[in-house]
């Protein structure tokens, strides 16, 4: 017999990830520098600068939404040059 996934409380998988995109205004002149501070955060699987509203997006990882909420993105904020986020995260 097969194993099968495990699945806690909320109906999701045991071995899923929450999954988010975190979007980063920053101060004039500073997405660049940025870029690489970013990319280095635990959870943080890509950074990008990109065109509109926003200067830098960032897709992140972690096992719970907590994870991302107090450990991505409050690492995001307290970078110095960011101006502000916005986390969005992914439903399925």
């Amino acid at each position: 017999m097969g194993q099968g996934k495990v699945f806690g409380v909320s109906g999701r998988s045991s071995d899923t990830m929450v999954r988010a995109f975190i979007m980063v205004k920053t101060a004039a002149g500073k997405s660049e520098q940025l870029l690489d501070s970013i990319r280095g955060i635990d959870g943080v699987e890509e950074a990008h600068i990109v065109a509109g509203q926003y200067d830098i997006i960032v897709e992140a990882t972690g096992e719970e939404v907590y994870d991302l909420m107090h450990g991505v993105a409050t690492r995001l904020r307290d970078l110095g040059g960011v101006a502000d986020t916005k986390t969005y995260i992914c439903l399925d």
